[in-house]
C-alpha cells in the first residue's frame, strides 16, 4: 500500500494510504456528517473544486451502484475517509469506491484520523489543503500554494451542455442547472411534470419564450458571487411572473440578485440530519445539506423578501419567500439523496403554485 499525505494550509499533516488515483491535488478541504449515500455525496456537482473528508468512519461498504449516482459522475478533487471497505457486500453492488475513484482519476487518502481533521476544520474553519502521495514533500513550498487557491468558476465546469427534455403529461418547469442533482428533476417528474433542463449559460429569454408553467433553479458548487452572468439572467427571470422554486445554490444567486448579499460560512453545512424550521408554521423539518455560503438577512429588504427558514443549530438562513411574487428559495435539498425525505412537501407546493394539484 502506497503512502498518502493530506497537507492543510496552517502546516498540519495527516498520513494515510492512498486510495484511488495516485495524482496530486490541491483544493478546499470540507467535512460531510452523512452516515450513508456516499456516493450520493461523491455524485453531487456541488462538490466540484472541493476535497471531501467524511466524518463517518467506515466508507464504502455497500459499494457503488450506478442506479443512485446524482450525475454522471463524480466531482470532488479528493476524497478522505478514516477506513475504505476493500470487500463491499450488497446484492445491488457493481463496483467497489476504489474502482471508481481510480476510473475518474480522483485521488484520496484513507487511514487517517477523520474526527481530528473535522475538528481543526470546526474550529479554525474551512482550508485549503493537498492529497500527495510525495514522501518528499517540501512543506515551506507548498503552503503558499495552498493559501492561493481558489475554487474559481466551477459552474461551467458541472452544468449540461445541452438543452434535455425528461417527458411528462402535466406542468411544464424550466431547470436551470448551475449543477443539479439528478434528483430534481426526477422529483418533478415523478409529479407529472415535463421538466427541460438548460445548462447555466441559458438567456432569461430563452428560456421565458419556451412559456414554462414555473421556474426551477438548482444546486450547485462554488461561490455565488463567481456568477456574474447566471445573476443577470435571474434578474430577469424574477421581473418575469412565472413562478421560481430554488434550491441552495439557486437560493443564493436569487437573493444576489434581487439586491441582497451573501458570504462564506466558517465551515458551512454538508450533511443528511440539519435541523430547519419553518417560520410560518413553526413546524421543524430534518434535512439533507451542502453548502458553504449564506444569504445575508440582517440587511433583507422585506419589500423584496423575507426568510421563510432558518437552521435550528445556528440560527443561519435556510430559505426565502419573495414578496409580491410566486418566488419561493430554499438553502436545503428537499429532493434528499442522501438523506431525509421530510421536505419533499416543498415540490408539492411549487406544483400548486404553478397552478397544478397537489
Amino acid at each position: 500500500m502506497m503512502k498518502a499525505f493530506l497537507i492543510l494550509e496552517d502546516g498540519h499533516v495527516f498520513t494515510g494510504t492512498s486510495i484511488g488515483a495516485k495524482k496530486e491535488v490541491i483544493s478546499e478541504i470540507v467535512f460531510n456528517t452523512s452516515m450513508t449515500g456516499y456516493l450520493e455525496v461523491l455524485t453531487d456537482p456541488s462538490y466540484a473544486g472541493q476535497a471531501v473528508c467524511m466524518t463517518y468512519p467506515l466508507i464504502g461498504n455497500y459499494g457503488i451502484c450506478y442506479e443512485d449516482t446524482e450525475s454522471l459522475r463524480p466531482w470532488p478533487d479528493g476524497y478522505i475517509v478514516r477506513e475504505l471497505s476493500r470487500t463491499p457486500s450488497n446484492f445491488r453492488c457493481e463496483d467497489t469506491i476504489q474502482n471508481f475513484l481510480k476510473r475518474f482519476d480522483i485521488p484520496g487518502i484513507a487511514g487517517i484520523d477523520t474526527r481530528a481533521l473535522t475538528r481543526i476544520l470546526r474550529e479554525k474553519g474551512t482550508m485549503n489543503g493537498m492529497i500527495t502521495t510525495d514522501e518528499n514533500y517540501d512543506l515551506d513550498a507548498i503552503i503558499p500554494r495552498l493559501k492561493a487557491y481558489t475554487t474559481g468558476k466551477v459552474v461551467e465546469k458541472v452544468t449540461c451542455s445541452e438543452k434535455t427534455v425528461l417527458k411528462g403529461s402535466g406542468k411544464k418547469v424550466a431547470l436551470l442547472d448551475l449543477g443539479a442533482k439528478n434528483n430534481i428533476a426526477k422529483s418533478l417528474n415523478q409529479r407529472g411534470c415535463e421538466v427541460t433542463i438548460y445548462p447555466a449559460s441559458t438567456t432569461a429569454e430563452e428560456i421565458l419564450a419556451a412559456n414554462p408553467d414555473g421556474i426551477m433553479l438548482s444546486n450547485g458548487p462554488g461561490d455565488p458571487k463567481e456568477c456574474t452572468e447566471v445573476i443577470k439572467e435571474i434578474r430577469k427571470l424574477y421581473e418575469s411572473d412565472t413562478p421560481i422554486f430554488a434550491i441552495c445554490l439557486g437560493h443564493q444567486l436569487m437573493a444576489l440578485a434581487t439586491g441582497a448579499d451573501t458570504h462564506k460560512m466558517k465551515y458551512g453545512h454538508r450533511g443528511g440530519n440539519h435541523p430547519v424550521k419553518d417560520l410560518e408554521t413553526g413546524r421543524v423539518y430534518i434535512s439533507s445539506q451542502n453548502h458553504g455560503y449564506v444569504v445575508d438577512t440582517d440587511n433583507l429588504d422585506p419589500k423584496v423578501a423575507v426568510p421563510a427558514f432558518i437552521n435550528v443549530n445556528d440560527g443561519t438562513n435556510e430559505g426565502l419567500k419573495y414578496t409580491g411574487k410566486n418566488i419561493f428559495t430554499v438553502q436545503f435539498h428537499p429532493e434528499a439523496c442522501p438523506g431525509p425525505q421530510d421536505s419533499g412537501y416543498l415540490f408539492d407546493r411549487f406544483i400548486k403554485m404553478m397552478g397544478g394539484e397537489e
